[in-house]
């Protein structure tokens, strides 16, 4: 997974934000939180959702039975940085719940499917987590 992920990373970084593959056209950030346990910096690159305060991004892992290590991180450092095409944001993240919650889970599912193939896999609530502008 980890090359996989340097793979990305390089190839958002090299394109203004782009890739290809089966992340071609869909809207993509990379995810800077700080280890939950570690104290190290992390990167990820994520899918993401436009929203009118920020934006949403989606601890799917694929549908694995447990959540990915970047979305422990942000529960326990909050304080993130997101490269969205050729910008960096300093953001707050937190998790979304009730109305909030299905509104913008529904959505995703909606323009990008395979997300409901996730939920299907797992038993697991799938977290949305909203990344707000850090005051």
């Amino acid at each position: 997974m980890d090359d996989w992920n340097k793979k990305i990373i390089k190839e958002f970084r090299e394109n203004n934000g782009q890739v290809g593959g089966q992340f071609a056209g869909a809207p993509l950030l990379l995810l800077h939180t700080v280890g939950a346990r570690s104290g190290q910096p992390r990167l990820n690159p994520v899918m993401y959702q436009k929203l009118d305060h920020g934006y949403a991004v989606f601890a799917s892992k694929a549908g694995a039975p447990s959540h990915p290590d970047w979305y422990h991180n942000l529960r326990a450092h909050p304080q993130v940085k997101a490269e969205i095409g050729t910008d960096t944001f300093n953001l707050v993240a937190r998790v979304a719940a009730g109305d909030e919650r299905e509104r913008i889970w529904s959505a995703q599912k909606e323009a990008f499917p395979g997300f409901a193939e996730y939920e299907a896999k797992t038993d697991r609530e799938i977290p949305v987590v909203v990344l707000e502008a850090a005051s």
